[in-house]
């Protein structure tokens, strides 16, 4: 297999499904792999040299001329042969889950604020999704083996997703509008008794023998 990085396949992917420009691409792969212009273009010359896409140029009157990049034969045996192999664990950096993490050295006003600020973005992306699923949902065909199917699993992806967080978000606003947590007891059986675990005052650990 040519040595790509996942950057490249996810370019690869992108024009694969439709020739486009360096500059659209930003805008394409932000669903599945958000990057720069300054890691795109070094990386198509690269894809290019490998002869994986080519590209034609194109003169425009009073703009830019500009270069639309495609896919060529050798670069979709890459992208499929890559495909079909287990992907790496999932790396998510998130600079707000480390605001949530440090949230102890803030009062609850602050909390909450950053709550609210997260629940408003997450709405923002929730209608932003609603409307590209739509879109595609009445304008383009929908079978599986469709360059547009795999975008609108991943748009419905990222709406579920989204829904689910700002449920997470209310759930912890809740928490911190009541400042404390009730902690549900956890059941289990151990040699015909029913035990209950649970944390007590200061923080300490309770086994109760139900019967």
């Amino acid at each position: 297999m040519i040595a790509i990085n996942t950057l490249g396949y996810a370019i690869l992917s992108v024009i694969g499904r439709k020739p486009c420009t360096g500059y659209e691409l930003v805008n394409y792969l932000d669903p599945i792999w958000p990057a720069k212009h300054s890691q795109i273009y070094p990386l198509l010359t690269k894809l290019e040299d490998k002869g994986l896409l080519v590209h034609e140029f194109v003169e425009q009157m009073g703009r830019p001329n500009k270069k639309i990049f495609s896919i060529t034969e050798k670069g979709k045996e890459a992208l499929e042969n890559w495909m079909v192999k287990t992907p790496s664990d999932p790396v998510n950096r998130d600079e707000f889950l480390i605001k949530v993490y440090s949230s102890w050295v803030a009062d609850e006003e602050k909390s909450i604020k950053l709550i609210h600020d997260r629940m408003a973005k997450l709405e923002e992306s929730v209608t932003r999704l609603s409307g590209k699923i739509k879109k595609i949902e009445e304008t383009q065909e929908l079978e599986t083996n469709s360059k547009n199917f795999g975008r609108y699993l991943l748009f419905h992806r990222k709406f579920r997703l989204a829904q689910e967080e700002k449920a997470w978000c209310q759930w912890v606003l809740n928490l911190l509008k009541n400042k404390k947590i009730n902690i549900p007891l956890l059941s289990m059986t151990f040699a015909g008794k029913l035990l209950q675990y649970g944390i007590g005052t200061e923080g300490r650990f309770l086994c109760f023998i139900l019967g």
